[in-house]
């Protein structure tokens, strides 16, 4: 069985991705959008140096202009798009080449949340509705459908829950960042570890 993918959001520091690649995480995200969480992309050049090849990449997009995005993907060396807002099929026709991985971002009650509406991502994430609030949504719900493909399950994830929630949706793969933190912006070393081995625990 293929293990959970990990990815941990919303890094800023040198200690941040340390953290995350040494907990084992699979992806490692910089936010470029509007948030307390946002980073240069100069700084994320110098971050993404350290990380390994199998560590994937992200930049993190919201409602952007897609010469904004692409010079910011270019300048940070970033390895992934993720994109949260309606753009459509030309935009990631303009984004997409070879070695880079697209991320669609949608909130987890949006009517496009399956891979066949013809945008093409690689990944499709379900977010809350107000991504990077740390405010969880009913993935337990009895009319929730999975999507099909490989997705991400985002939105109030933590420690506590992370574990119940993959056993719920079947997700195949996580994504977090306010609950890895221990004040706003301001990511814990160990709650990132503990996250990762809940999330991927058999118990």
């Amino acid at each position: 069985m293929e293990p959970l993918f990990v990815k941990i959001c919303g890094l800023r520091t040198e200690r941040d991705v340390t953290a995350a690649v040494e907990a084992g995480a699979d992806a490692v995200g910089f936010v470029f959008a509007e948030s307390p969480r946002r980073v240069e992309a100069a700084l994320v050049r110098e971050l993404v140096r350290a990380v390994p090849e199998h560590v994937l990449t992200v930049g993190v997009f919201r409602r952007q202009p897609l010469e904004e995005v692409r010079a910011l993907t270019v300048a940070s060396g970033v390895r992934a798009v993720q994109l949260h807002g309606d753009e459509g099929s030309e935009y990631y026709a303009a984004l997409r080449q070879p070695g880079r991985t697209l991320v669609r971002a949608v909130a987890a009650r949006d009517s496009q949340w399956r891979h066949d509406n013809g945008l093409g991502e690689d990944l499709l994430l379900l977010d809350a509705p107000a991504p990077g609030a740390g405010v969880a949504w009913d993935w337990s719900a009895p009319d929730f459908a999975a999507p099909g493909g490989r997705w991400l399950l985002a939105g109030g994830l933590t420690v506590e829950n992370v574990w119940a929630a993959v056993a719920a949706t079947g997700a195949w793969g996580v994504d977090v960042s306010s609950g890895v933190e221990r004040e706003r912006g301001v990511k814990d070393p160990e709650l990132i570890t503990s996250f990762v081995r809940e999330a991927r625990s058999e118990a």
